[in-house]
């Protein structure tokens, strides 16, 4: 088949875009939920040249491209989508709120953007109702030591779930992240106010959705959710292994 022929079916632009060696890899993490920010160079560079011929492509699945005002591009299915949507439950959305704050925060700055899961931990702590964080693990307000360390590993599976949808990025030793600018889908409403890190406490606070398009497990999704929580248990058990070995 010739240029020409191809050309009466699919334009030039979008040809050499899905034919670039990285759009099969890119295309199935943006399906999976995936946000792509700058600081994965060449997967934002090819969505950067060719977005509007990649936003007709993924308007055939009924699903939007969209490009933040901070820059990253991530896909947002509509209700008759083709594309599964993200699933995420109520401590996810909450720890990626707290991600956002300690993004805005001059802590960033004095630790050269590298937290670790103690750090996130406390903050969540900190700026939280621990009652209702309680009751996302235990279903009761009080919690024991033992209620403590079980909403420890739910935020470290919160953070391995978010580090997957490109909203951290893992470094160095296990445990230790800096935080990507995309955390800003937990921020949306923030760009709003005059004081961002004083929105953006609020919204923790009185636990505000912000993210939208993105819906808590229900039904037959929460089958796939306890697998998926299944799964990351044991990737926790390989990473801690792994220090093991290590030390």
């Amino acid at each position: 088949m010739s240029s020409t022929d191809i050309n009466e079916y699919m334009p030039e632009k979008l040809a050499k875009a899905i034919s670039n060696p990285l759009f099969p890899a890119l295309d199935s993490q943006l399906r999976a939920g995936r946000h792509i920010s700058s600081e994965d160079l060449d997967n934002h560079a090819l969505l950067s040249d060719f977005e509007p011929e990649l936003a007709a492509f993924y308007q055939r699945y009924n699903t939007e491209l969209v490009k933040a005002a901070e820059g990253f591009f991530y896909l947002r299915p509509r209700s008759t989508s083709l594309i599964n949507r993200s699933v995420l439950s109520e401590l996810d959305m909450l720890v990626g709120k707290v991600l956002c704050f300690l993004y805005l925060s001059p802590e960033r700055l004095a630790h050269e953007g590298i937290f670790t899961n103690q750090e996130l931990y406390e903050e969540l702590l900190a700026l939280a109702d621990e009652q209702k964080l309680m009751r996302l693990v235990t279903n009761r307000a009080a919690g024991s030591d033992l209620d403590k360390e079980k909403l420890f590993e739910k935020v470290r599976t919160s953070l391995r779930r978010l580090r997957r949808l490109g909203m951290v990025i893992n470094i160095g030793e296990t445990g230790k992240f800096c935080i990507s600018e995309s955390v800003f889908r937990f921020g949306a409403d923030v760009r709003l106010g005059d004081d961002l890190r004083e929105a953006q406490l609020r919204l923790i606070r009185d636990g505000e959705a912000v993210v939208h398009d993105v819906e808590p497990s229900q039904g037959n999704l929460l089958a796939e959710r306890e697998q998926e929580d299944e799964n990351e248990e044991q990737d926790d058990q390989d990473e801690q292994y792994q220090e093991e070995d290590d030390a």
